[in-house]
């Protein structure tokens, strides 16, 4: 999208002014802790409005308008020492974003033996002051469930805590997800797969818990744009499909030149309406030229998909906003569903015809001709990869039955094996509580028969996403 808002993330710590003049050194050095999470974070995402140290309610206000008008995504509250949480609401209630409350002590405890042996009760207190971050942490959260602010706890060491770093690095990357999410462009191209109930969807749902913007586009006009693609443009992207694919030897040149004005026209569609992802199905009967085009989409579709714009055949919109959301955490994602199941290797078989996600394919994806396509109208060009062997995560975006949207999610390892070589994607994945128990489980939530695959084990990402967007979040496995 133009102009999209950069993604920032507003910093401050917290201390008590009263202790300034009392304990000599002490704001300087928890302003150095401050400096210290500044440099770790900006590491994770240089985008950062950085308020100082607020110990006074008038600081709060000043750190809270900052943060506000230049509009900062998220807020990581570093509670250095004591804090009258008087000095902390003001800064999150101005915000109005969620707070990530930092409870990071200096070290992994007190040398207890040096620090009874300074014989100075305030230099004493001074010291201890300088590790009790935890101490005003049930008062802020007090505060905050009493006043509808939304927050969540790290807990841990500032230096020399890689578990607690992990987590904060978790946190930025939900939360660029959920910016990411907040200003997608989703095209909606044709209409849904007439009798495909589940993959319906009320579009205004998508709206509240994503934002963003959808786009509904008729196929007549991706037609239009590839009546004016050039000889020259065609003869491009088809060397382009030779280098990012292994195209077989039955592939008939007529056929990789209608798919190439196809892929060309895309990505003028793309532009047009700065398309972040797609969802796209057309019976295309009675309409030579809207025929030809969708029956020749899949390669162009595909390109896409590798290039961040993500595209689930069959309407499917929901699993285009999960495809979304697994490639904007750097995992891909990739349209699938149930094939087969084999239960001699207790594994289930995924996959699908259509667009598939290349870059986290098995080696190079093979393109094939295929003279029908299995339950829509035409024939062309199709895909045949698997997704790399290793973790992966599935994701589906869900509908209940209460109209509001959840995100349910399992994790798996993708396994060499035998495949269906149908000129589809497919997969084998393992689950850690057996094949038969998870296709059981994941029924159990109502899905639609679509979901995402992604490379890597995210749900923990997921979860914190979820967090951030107010959706619940279920694990299978």
């Amino acid at each position: 999208m133009k102009h999209t808002p950069a993604f920032k993330i507003g910093l401050f710590g917290v201390g008590l002014d009263t202790y300034w003049q009392q304990f000599e050194g002490l704001k300087e050095r928890l302003e150095g802790y401050l400096g210290e999470v500044h440099i770790r974070i900006a590491t994770l995402h240089p985008g950062i409005v950085n308020a100082g140290l607020v110990d006074t309610a008038d600081k709060a206000f000043a750190a809270g308008h900052r943060f506000r008008t230049e509009g900062v995504n998220i807020i990581f509250l570093y509670v250095t020492t004591y804090a009258l949480s008087s000095t902390v609401l003001p800064v999150v209630q101005q915000a109005k974003v969620p707070v990530i409350v930092l409870n990071l002590s200096p070290e992994a405890a007190i040398d207890y033996t040096a620090f009874n042996k300074m014989n100075d009760r305030t230099r004493m207190t001074g010291e201890w002051l300088a590790y009790c971050s935890a101490c005003p942490v049930p008062e802020i959260a007090n505060v905050f469930l009493r006043t509808g602010i939304q927050f969540y706890q790290v807990t841990g060491m500032l230096y020399n805590d890689v578990e607690c770093w992990q987590e904060i690095m978790e946190w930025v990357e939900a939360a660029k997800v959920a910016h990411i999410m907040a200003y997608n462009r989703l095209g909606c191209m044709g209409h849904y797969y007439s009798g495909m109930l589940d993959i319906y969807s009320d579009l205004t749902q998508q709206y509240r818990f994503f934002g963003g913007h959808i786009e509904l586009i008729e196929v007549d006009e991706l037609a239009a744009l590839r009546r004016e693609v050039t000889p020259e443009e065609i003869e491009a992207r088809v060397q382009l499909f030779r280098s990012k694919f292994d195209v077989q030897a039955d592939c008939s040149e007529a056929e990789l030149q209608r798919a190439a004005c196809t892929s060309v026209a895309l990505d003028r569609l793309t532009d047009r309406y700065q398309l972040g992802s797609m969802a796209y199905y057309y019976k295309g009967t009675g309409n030579a030229d809207n025929e030809d085009t969708i029956s020749s989409i899949i390669l162009g579709n595909s390109l896409l998909t590798a290039r961040g714009i993500p595209v689930a055949g069959e309407y499917e919109i929901k699993n285009a906003q999960a495809m979304k959301i697994m490639d904007s955490f750097g995992a891909g994602g990739s349209f699938t569903e149930y094939y087969a199941m084999d239960f001699n290797d207790d594994v289930v078989l995924m996959g699908h015809d259509g667009p598939g996600h290349i870059a986290i394919a098995e080696g190079k994806t093979k393109v094939r001709p295929l003279y029908v396509y299995h339950g829509k109208v035409g024939r062309g060009l199709s895909v045949e990869m698997s997704v790399k062997n290793g973790p992966v995560t599935l994701l589906s975006v869900v509908q209940q039955g209460n109209g509001k949207l959840m995100l349910l999610t399992a994790e798996a390892g993708s396994v060499p094996g035998p495949v269906l070589e149908i000129g589809n994607t497919n997969s084998r994945y393992k689950f850690s509580i057996g094949a038969r128990r998870f296709v059981n489980d994941w029924n159990s939530h109502g899905p639609a028969h679509h979901c995402a695959v992604g490379v890597g084990h995210i749900v923990s990402k997921i979860r914190k996403l979820g967090l951030l967007l107010g959706m619940e979040v279920v694990q299978v496995c």
